[in-house]
């Protein structure tokens, strides 16, 4: 028992410095990106010029000095600013001050992405839209699971049925992406039939209430949930269904019919069970394509989510917020990636979590 749970620690611990090196490498890239032109250095100097400004002017003394003497001294606190911040340094070496700065999101202020005068931080920005987003595509994603796998189980019962054949026709279908149904689905349920809201995520005002806002949350997720499902649904289920129909033809399956087992405890233990690690990847990965599909879906549904704010954040040309997206969508990856070896470990009795660091004799 003392091995197994020294096993998984060293597992767990190398498996965490793998993905937080990958991170932090394709995050170094993308600071190295963001900069061509000199946009990280552009944002930094403002901040630090602007705080120097307000430091300078908020002294008395200061206040009653000529306006050219007042920003002659505030040009020589910048200039001295700059070499304290080390601006006045090769950019390589800045690089990866920006990248740590990068990965605890501490990127400074945004005046672009507030609605008042005064300016807020990167990072509070950032966290006031994730739960928002996590909310809608942690639904549908869970929503989208669970139907596809057990539609797919009925559908490879029913082989060669009518609805069987409908679904494998409209298959291509989910080759368009939600946003796409999204629109439509607007046009008929809120502009014709005005049965639901047009957008948003609650009613404006919101209600007072917590059940109010509960009920009024999920309303205006009926139109986006239902988009994401008809971008993937029929996909999901055809791929499903194929591969419940190949396993059901394995030889052991064939012996479980022959013990008498009925068909529910086979398609649990000898159909449902070795397509599990297949299914779950394919489900991991089509999570992570849907945080990548949230930039449009959002905004077509004016969903105040992170996919929205980058849409905002690019046409303001906001580069510290463009940077602290792209750290959330790789901290998002590599949590997933990290929490499907462990689901492996679950659903397969034929993985063991940290098998591969120990030793064969």
């Amino acid at each position: 028992m003392k091995g197994n749970l020294l096993a998984l620690t060293r597992y767990t611990i190398l498996r965490a410095v793998m993905l937080g090196f990958a991170v932090i490498v394709a995050l170094y890239i993308v600071v190295l990106v963001v900069n061509m032109g000199g946009h990280l250095d552009t944002v930094r100097r403002s901040e630090i010029r602007q705080g120097v400004a307000l430091a300078v002017t908020a002294v008395p003394e200061n206040q009653l000095l000529p306006p050219s003497e007042l920003n002659q001294m505030i040009e020589r606190q910048t200039e001295l600013a700059y070499r304290l911040y080390g601006l006045d340094r090769p950019f390589l070496v800045r690089s990866f001050e920006y990248l740590t700065t990068a990965l605890s999101l501490s990127l400074g202020r945004s005046e672009n992405l507030t609605s008042d005068s005064g300016s807020k931080q990167v990072r509070n920005i950032l966290l006031e839209r994730l739960p928002s987003t996590l909310v809608l595509f942690g639904t549908s994603s869970l929503i989208l699971f669970f139907t596809s796998l057990f539609a797919a189980l009925a559908l490879s019962r029913r082989y060669g049925s009518w609805i069987d054949r409908a679904v494998v026709a409209l298959a291509p279908t989910s080759s368009a992406p939600g946003w796409f149904y999204g629109i439509f689905l607007i046009l008929i349920f809120a502009a014709v039939l005005r049965v639901l809201p047009w957008g948003g995520m609650v009613e404006a005002p919101p209600p007072k209430t917590t059940l109010g806002y509960a009920a009024s949350l999920l309303r205006h997720m009926i139109l986006p949930v239902a988009a994401m499902a008809a971008g993937g649904l029929l996909a999901s289920i055809y791929a499903r269904r194929t591969f419940f129909l190949i396993f059901s033809s394995e030889d052991y399956v064939d012996l479980a019919k022959a013990k008498g087992l009925s068909s529910r405890a086979i398609e649990r233990r000898y159909i449902l069970r070795p397509t599990l690690p297949t299914i779950i990847t394919q489900f991991m990965f089509l999570i992570i394509g849907m945080w990548q599909g949230a930039v449009i879906l959002e905004s077509v549904f004016n969903w105040p989510g992170i996919g929205s704010l980058t849409i905002l954040a690019v046409n303001l040309s906001d580069t510290p917020v463009i940077l602290g997206v792209n750290v959330i969508y790789a901290y998002l990856l590599a949590l997933s990636l990290f929490l499907l070896e462990f689901i492996y470990a679950i659903i397969d009795p034929r993985v063991r979590v940290g098998a591969g660091t120990q030793r064969r004799l």
